[in-house]
């Protein structure tokens, strides 16, 4: 079955970078595109990046610039590299395949 597995959340202060990663099981990973979500507490959960098979990519406008999301079709795992972040940022980050695939999320706290 597919499994998402999400890792590389902490506590890091406003400015600094975080790097996460989504190993993924039980599909053929270098078809599908992936994504990184996020839920911030109260809100819903919004789109930060996406890649395509052909590693074609787009990312929410609040994160343009900031966010890299890159793919290693060998490895079966998607990479989300945050820097410049901001407390706003905070939020639980989940790794996505379409169409309704999701890993349990991992916490990233942006402190000001």
């Amino acid at each position: 079955q597919v499994q998402l597995v999400e890792s590389g959340g902490g506590l890091v202060q406003a400015g600094g970078s975080l790097r996460l990663s989504c190993a993924a099981s039980g599909f053929i990973f270098s078809i599908n595109a992936m994504a990184w979500y996020r839920q911030a507490p109260g809100q819903q959960r919004e789109l930060v990046a996406a890649i395509t098979s052909g590693r074609s990519t787009n990312y929410a406008d609040s994160v343009k610039g900031r966010f890299t999301i890159s793919r290693n079709n060998a490895k079966k795992t998607v990479a989300l590299q945050m820097d410049s972040l901001k407390p706003e940022d905070t939020a639980v980050y989940y790794c996505n395949r379409a169409p309704n695939y999701w890993g349990k999320g991992t916490l990233v706290t942006v402190s000001s």
